[in-house]
């Protein structure tokens, strides 16, 4: 094992947190090769739903290349040419964005839109099948109450 070079010690992992850390990744690992599965049996890909779904619900259907990057959690290049490949299939298009000569706004198109409505059926039974029916009432509130204190940012001290 080698030794962090920085002044605060490394805080290795407890038997029972190196446990909760194994059994969460183990859990990620199934529910998301479990409907990734799913969602390629119908003809998409996890990015593909996520991208036909979020533009789902904006005004107009449409979000910028950064809005949609950011949320995804990729760079804007990736994005960018991933939705090249969804608007070759003519589930999007990009217009140019007004508000920002470099960028373009991506719009869900009406087969895009169609595309969604098909699938969504068929995802919604998945994360059933694989996550969400596997759970109880207290699972599921355990659940949100954990996602909210992982999701949020660290505070300057590294309290949570």
């Amino acid at each position: 094992m080698s030794t962090s070079s920085s002044a605060e010690p490394v805080r290795w992992l407890d038997a029972d947190e190196e446990r909760a850390w194994r059994a969460f990744r183990r859990v990620m690992t199934a529910v998301q090769s479990g409907t990734a599965r799913d969602l390629a049996a119908i003809g998409l890909s996890e990015a593909d739903y996520e991208v036909l779904s979020t533009l789902s619900e904006r005004p107009g259907r449409t979000s910028t290349l950064g809005e949609q990057a950011r949320k995804m959690g990729w760079s804007r290049s990736r994005l960018s040419r991933h939705a090249s490949r969804m608007e070759a299939r003519g589930l999007l298009r990009r217009d140019p964005d007004p508000a920002d000569g470099r960028g373009c706004l991506l719009v869900l198109t009406d087969q895009g839109m169609a595309v969604l409505a098909d699938a969504a059926p068929a995802h919604l039974a998945s994360v059933r099948r694989h996550f969400i029916d596997r759970l109880d009432a207290s699972d599921l509130a355990a659940l949100e109450r954990i996602a909210g204190r992982v999701a949020k940012e660290p505070s300057a001290d590294g309290l949570p």
